[in-house]
């Protein structure tokens, strides 16, 4: 597989996450079950059509902790990533040329508040993320197609009990391409910074719980 094929997967995948799942925001009205669904099933989409070419991840907070797991190198994280921000962008794009950009504006990850203040949105988003990128790194050492499915069918459920919270971005640049686009950035460092550290977390939590290393420092000097 050619390295140019594997971002060119991930920016397309990320393309129909968020063209999708953002459209289903302005489509549905906000509703939540239909926005929810529309994010999950939009991920099992991309994951059948180019999941085997890049590994799917179609997610900077994924590509992190695949590259924490040693599954990926830091170059084609940092790929991954720009990858996934061109991706997400065009998609933002797409929905502002065919809508509007205010309508695009409507779309960027927000936080209710109240009850809950920037720094909760903040903590809310590690712990979603960390859920999700938890449940990536067990299936996507599984052999069946079905993990595809239990992978999307997670990102929805975190939707579901996240959306009425934090938003539930769990993917910075699904929330960075609409806050660009619509020019409304409001607490964008929650859903850059928020995925980030559940990434680490979930990481933390693979290694501990799924393959039994309680000892961590060995892994340390391999990251840099």
């Amino acid at each position: 597989m050619k390295d140019w094929q594997k971002y060119a997967a991930e920016a397309y995948g990320t393309f129909v996450l968020v063209g999708i799942g953002t459209g289903a925001i302005l489509a549905s009205g906000g509703d939540l079950v239909a926005i929810s669904l529309a994010f999950g099933l939009a991920l099992i989409a991309g994951l059948f059509t180019v999941g085997r070419v890049s590994g799917g991840h179609f997610n900077p907070a994924v590509s992190l902790g695949m590259y924490l797991d040693k599954r990926i190198s830091m170059t084609d994280m940092l790929f991954y990533w720009v990858s996934q921000v061109i991706g997400a962008v065009l998609a933002s794009l797409m929905l502002a040329y065919v809508l509007s950009k205010d309508l695009v504006a409507t779309t960027i990850t927000q936080f209710s508040d109240p009850p809950i203040d920037a720094f909760g949105a903040f903590i809310g988003e590690a712990v979603f993320t960390a859920v999700f990128v938890m449940a990536i790194l067990v299936l996507a050492r599984s052999r069946w197609t079905t993990a595809f499915l239990g992978i999307g069918f997670t990102l929805t459920a975190v939707h579901l009990i996240g959306v009425p919270f934090t938003g539930a971005s769990v993917n910075p640049a699904r929330s960075f391409a609409p806050a660009l686009v619509g020019g409304e950035w409001g607490d964008i460092w929650v859903y850059l910074a928020g995925p980030a550290v559940g990434a680490v977390l979930a990481w933390v939590l693979y290694k501990v719980i799924v393959t039994g290393d309680t000892d961590l420092s060995d892994d340390m000097p391999n990251m840099i």
